[in-house]
């Protein structure tokens, strides 16, 4: 792998985002790029914070809370230069001052992995997971993306989704070729079969064969019942530092309404970095 980028929203900075991201990038001897989505449209302030007693507009109100932002938004950016020079790695900061699911789709195009928080929204609100920003991500970046959690931990785990689908394989594929280092960490791979299934993994001889020339050393577990209950379940009776690879996204936008993706309910469930990678 040759660059990450990780995204911030600079007035609500995330140092998860920001650790996740240099740690990675330090292990993996990779050039970090720190995209700042500084979307001219989005402020941290509401109109009626600008509204006088007397009514109208106030632009000395305006100034002000600008001028905050601005404050805030070159704290953060300077406090990801700070810590990326401290790890004495590479690195460069993009300040994307356009629309920002926009802009950060087309930063997408030229990265090998972004990493952004789940809780992202881009806006003055806080939002059930998944969010509107993360889930119109996901449907259309240009490369893996890695989900953190609002809390770093440090990665010791590697579980790995497999359904059978091309999907799973592509993701276990992505995962390989972007983070080689992490095969060396206890790596899991675990399919869930129908009730009334046998206990075989899908396409059992030719994915064993296309394991052992990436996680040789993997161990296998096979369940039976609903996929969506019995990995959260897995998940949360297994709480170490877990990195969760899946295949997501690959249905169109409008059957997303009407059934959740594995990734949105893993947001909602489990507190795990998920590394997410679809081919459409």
């Amino acid at each position: 792998m040759k660059k990450i980028i990780a995204a911030f929203d600079g007035l609500k900075y995330s140092t998860s985002t920001r650790d996740y991201a240099i740690n990675l990038a330090k292990q993996t001897n990779t050039h970090l790029v720190g995209i700042f989505l500084d979307d001219s449209i989005y402020t941290s302030y509401k109109i009626y914070d600008l509204i006088e007693e007397k009514g109208g507009v106030s632009d000395e109100k305006m100034k002000k809370l600008e001028e905050k932002d601005r404050a805030k938004r070159s704290a953060a950016a300077e406090d990801f230069e700070a810590a990326c020079k401290k790890a004495g790695i590479q690195y460069n900061v993009h300040h994307d001052k356009k629309i920002a699911i926009q802009e950060l789709k087309h930063e997408s195009i030229y990265a090998d992995l972004l990493i952004i928080d789940a809780k992202e929204t881009l806006t003055h609100y806080t939002e059930k997971l998944p969010t509107r920003f993360i889930r119109d991500l996901l449907s259309d970046a240009q490369c893996p993306v890695l989900i953190v959690p609002q809390k770093y931990k440090s990665i010791t785990k590697i579980l790995l989704l497999y359904d059978g689908a091309p999907s799973s394989v592509f993701a276990v594929k992505m995962f390989s070729y972007t983070l080689p280092l992490l095969k060396d960490f206890e790596t899991v791979i675990i399919s869930v079969n129908p009730v009334n299934a046998t206990l075989h993994l899908p396409d059992n001889a030719l994915m064993k064969e296309f394991m052992k020339r990436h996680y040789p050393k993997a161990k296998y577990i096979i369940k039976k019942g609903w996929a969506e209950e019995e990995i959260v379940k897995y998940l949360k009776e297994n709480q170490e530092n877990t990195l969760v690879v899946l295949g997501a996204y690959q249905r169109g936008a409008v059957s997303r309404w009407f059934k959740e993706s594995m990734a949105d309910i893993l947001m909602k469930e489990v507190k795990q970095p998920l590394f997410i990678a679809h081919h459409k």
